[in-house]
């Protein structure tokens, strides 16, 4: 009852703040320049307000302190760690937001600039899960239904970058109308059904507090989008999806929920290596991957169709996978 009631109010706030926030960009002139490699219809886009992830981070923020309030007071705090983490991406995604829409151009922080920040936010959030006992050095494997120990010191590089490369995996994502958020959601219950299923209800809380921000996103964000999340959204995504999986000890199952995340980035990474070896030649039509179906003619609704329905039976096949752990 608890999860319906959470998920709900952070449903209708983030539908409040949706309505606040949105004018409030458009005066502010924050609006989203388009990157010059992007498919040649996007540029219509210009000018729609970015940002506009503070709406599900606000919504989800406050109803994961309302909700696990009990938990706070019985000295429970891990799913404030795991909202910390996130809104710590969140702020880099501002900054980086912030300085895209103050000098009119898409690029904002430099890559030297995100990759440290990213880098010591996720080494501070897998020290403090460690030292609360929360974080294990154990690697499980999914559907083996297995696991390995290993060294603290290689596991806290590992999942160091892991973290990082993951979190700009779902910022990548972010590319057309709708489909980070669509293919968040399935991924934010999965983690809350597994929470709420272990007992640890606090945390649970979190992911269903971001599952209903997330969906009353989408009623702003939905092809054609009124507002995009920006960075500030997309790396608040990731640092939460990220934060639950180490959180619930689990990190290699992401390799599951997260496996559209995944295959934008290797579409990327494959492109550009492709590229260079055969001297100009193209393994995709662009990269990322939803570039590639847009330039294929799918429309961006039946790609986010896609893409989602996808990640649902993903997420519901790695819950199988972890349901007897």
């Amino acid at each position: 009852m608890q999860a319906i009631i959470v998920a709900v109010c952070s449903f209708v706030l983030a539908v409040v703040f949706g309505k606040l926030l949105i004018p409030v960009l458009r005066a502010l002139k924050a609006g989203q320049s388009i990157r010059e490699i992007g498919p040649s219809w996007h540029n219509s886009k210009a000018g729609t307000p970015t940002m506009g992830g503070l709406v599900f981070i606000a919504a989800a923020a406050l109803c994961t302190i309302a909700g696990g309030w009990r938990s706070m007071l019985a000295g429970n705090l891990t799913h404030l760690y795991v909202l910390a983490f996130a809104l710590v991406f969140g702020v880099i995604g501002f900054l980086d937001d912030f300085m895209k829409v103050k000098y009119k151009r898409n690029l904002g922080l430099t890559a030297i600039q995100k990759l440290a920040l990213q880098l010591a936010a996720a080494g501070a959030y897998l020290a403090l899960l460690r030292w609360n006992g929360d974080l294990t050095c154990d690697l499980y494997i999914p559907f083996w239904n297995v696991s390995f120990e290993i060294n603290w010191i290689v596991y806290l590089i590992f999942a160091m970058f892991v973290i990082v490369g993951c979190v700009n995996a779902v910022n990548l994502t972010d590319g057309i109308d709708g489909l980070a958020a669509s293919v968040t959601l399935p991924v934010a219950i999965f983690f809350a059904v597994v929470f709420m299923l272990s007992g640890d209800a606090s945390i649970s809380v979190t992911a269903w507090a971001l599952a209903g921000g997330v969906a009353a996103f989408l009623i702003y964000n939905h092809n054609p989008a009124r507002v995009f999340m920006g960075d500030t959204g997309s790396l608040f995504l990731g640092g939460m999806i990220c934060g639950l999986a180490f959180a619930s000890d689990l990190a290699l199952v992401f390799l599951i929920v997260g496996a559209v995340y995944i295959a934008e980035t290797v579409s990327v990474v494959l492109q550009v290596g492709y590229f260079k070896l055969t001297h100009g030649k193209r393994l995709f039509k662009m990269a990322p991957l939803h570039h590639h179906f847009e330039m294929c003619g799918w429309n961006e609704k039946k790609i986010v169709a896609v893409f989602a329905l996808v990640t649902a039976l993903l997420c519901l096949a790695a819950f199988l996978a972890v349901r007897g752990r």
